[in-house]
């Protein structure tokens, strides 16, 4: 069948690179793709959000399924359009992506259905908000209720701090839309775990762990980004704490969808700290996390095609998932100044001596293709996983293949993986 995978980062490079191992894959497409995407799938030039476009591109060429990567085409309705051309499309419905899509949706969401998560105060005004300050006990975490690509959340020390988070975000407004209301929750202390689970509405196949490193610097300092690496499995997410997540998260979240007409069908992704008093969600994501998926369809072995489709049909109910035991590390190769302001254009060397080495995957996130050379095009450059037996040697191996690749202006964290080899 034809395929049109949604988006042009990393974690879309990653969906196709696996599904180009599936039988069922006949032809990829990719709208818009990137510079490494457009040597493994034909690219389209129609933006991720751009939902008429796909729509026309999807019932000209026959796609038989179409997987959407970012969060942006979700919460503006790809999927309710698909579907109601008769179209097969893995994501959940608009309604359903406000998980996502409104922080407040979702924390009271959590708190409706008992699902564990941080206490919490949702304001409209900035008035309000900087009152409520005065009777918080710090850290607390300021959360812009909307979408703002994984740089949102703002954990505050002191007061100091938390004015000026609410500040930038309804007053600035420098997440524009998405800050006119924020959260303003406890910040839970213990180590994050990211939990994806593949759903068709009522079944959920969860997938092996996965940490993310959100924080720019080593030793987790400085702002929080889209992510600047992961490993995969995550040691803390032991069987025992698999199954009480899909417990008290995974399973009273799908629950609480069908109690409110909703069928969840794609990926829910629940980010979660653990901490002395068990999991507790921090977030829902409603797609394939990035740099996640980049560290953990590496492992997979499955026919991810033929998951998605049981997932679209609602038949996911007996399928299973095998996993090679290696363990992976993806380090993500950045422009500096990211998140903030950040150069482009900076020619890429290196990369097929990079990709010599057969325990090492390259995806490309932000890259092009100019006068027949790759250039860097976005803040997050390149992701690079390593496989090995045991996270050290994962390291290893991705580190080795980063330090192959070349180009002006390059940053990137050399501890992705250090806290879980420090644990073993």
């Amino acid at each position: 069948m034809k395929i049109l995978v949604i988006g042009s980062g990393g974690r879309e490079h990653a969906l196709i690179w696996k599904i180009r191992q599936s039988p069922l894959a006949q032809k990829i497409y990719c709208a818009p793709g990137n510079g490494g995407i457009s040597a493994i799938a034909e690219c389209v030039a129609i933006a991720a959000d751009n939902v008429p476009a796909l729509l026309e591109f999807a019932r000209r060429e026959k796609i038989g399924l179409t997987v959407v990567g970012p969060e942006v085409a979700l919460v503006a309705g790809i999927v309710d359009a698909f579907v109601a051309a008769g179209l097969k499309i893995f994501g959940p419905s608009q309604a359903a992506a406000r998980l996502e899509g409104s922080k407040i949706f979702a924390k009271e969401f959590m708190r409706d259905n008992h699902i564990p998560t941080a206490l919490f105060r949702t304001f409209n005004e900035p008035t309000a908000a900087r009152q409520f300050l005065e009777r918080c006990d710090y850290p607390i975490v300021v959360k812009a209720d909307g979408l703002a690509a994984g740089k949102g959340v703002v954990i505050c020390a002191d007061k100091k701090a938390a004015e000026q988070a609410i500040d930038d975000m309804m007053g600035k407004k420098i997440f524009n839309e998405a800050g006119q209301r924020v959260v303003i929750e406890q910040c839970l202390q213990g180590e994050e775990v990211s939990l994806l689970a593949i759903c068709d509405g009522s079944a959920a196949l969860l997938l092996d762990s996965a940490q993310d490193h959100k924080r720019i610097f080593d030793d987790d300092l400085g702002p929080n980004t889209g992510g600047m690496g992961a490993y995969s499995p995550a040691p803390m997410a032991s069987g025992r704490m698999i199954k009480e997540i899909e417990a008290r998260v995974i399973e009273p979240t799908l629950r609480g969808m069908r109690q409110r007409g909703l069928t969840f069908r794609g990926i829910l992704y629940a980010g979660i700290m653990i901490t002395v008093d068990g999991p507790m969600v921090l977030e829902y994501n409603v797609r394939f996390g990035d740099p996640e998926t980049q560290a953990v369809l590496p492992r997979m072995k499955s026919d991810l095609v033929d998951l998605m489709l049981a997932a679209c049909e609602g038949r996911l109910a007996g399928k299973k998932i095998e996993w090679d035991p290696r363990a992976s590390v993806c380090v993500v190769m950045s422009a500096a100044g990211y998140p903030g302001k950040y150069p482009t254009g900076m020619t890429i060397t290196g990369l097929d001596a990079a990709q010599e080495n057969p325990h090492t995957v390259v995806f490309h996130a932000g890259t092009k293709m100019a006068d027949g050379h790759i250039v860097a095009s976005g803040g997050r450059v390149l992701g690079v996983t390593g496989l090995g037996q045991g996270l050290e040697a994962a390291m290893d191996q991705a580190y080795r293949s980063v330090e192959k690749i070349k180009f002006e202006h390059c940053f990137f964290r050399r501890d992705i993986g250090a806290k879980a080899v420090g644990r073993l």
